[in-house]
């Protein structure tokens, strides 16, 4: 039997997509979803390539997950997502009833759970996995765009 991975694999996982849209000058969020142990879906921020402000990570990575399982419903899965999730994206990860969620940093102005939105009754969350990792991608992305401005 397959030794379980533990959280930080897999947000580095999910900080390895950050910094795939870090290089396209998105905002860089990255998420990963995975099942038994097995990453069944990657994302990361597209608004700007899309032009589409639904294109975040995790939207990017339940669509993935959905068509992977064939079913709306994410149940048994885990999102690994190095930002808390936007109030959008906990709306879509309720309706996807997800076991649970992962994320690294807090978003302290725009962050589901900060803001209190509802997300499913039977979904576990735990926050603060790699953090530092996540916020110095997300100041370094900001600091760039300004220098560049």
């Amino acid at each position: 039997m397959l030794e379980p991975f533990d959280d930080t694999y897999f947000m580095k996982k999910a900080l390895q997509e950050a910094e795939t849209a870090f290089e396209k000058g998105e905002i860089p969020v990255g998420a990963v979803i995975v099942v038994d142990n097995k990453i069944i879906a990657r994302g990361h921020n597209l608004t700007e390539t899309l032009n589409d402000v639904t294109a975040h990570a995790e939207m990017q990575a339940i669509t993935a997950a959905a068509n992977f399982l064939g079913g709306k419903y994410l149940k048994k899965c885990t999102l690994y997502v190095t930002l808390e999730p936007c109030q959008m994206c906990g709306g879509a990860l309720y309706w996807s009833q997800i076991s649970n969620i992962v994320y690294g940093a807090r978003d302290e102005e725009r962050g589901c759970i900060n803001l209190k939105t509802k997300l499913h009754p039977k979904t576990i969350i735990k926050g603060g996995v790699m953090a530092d990792e996540a916020s110095e991608l997300m100041k370094r992305f900001f600091i760039e765009k300004r220098n560049l401005n």
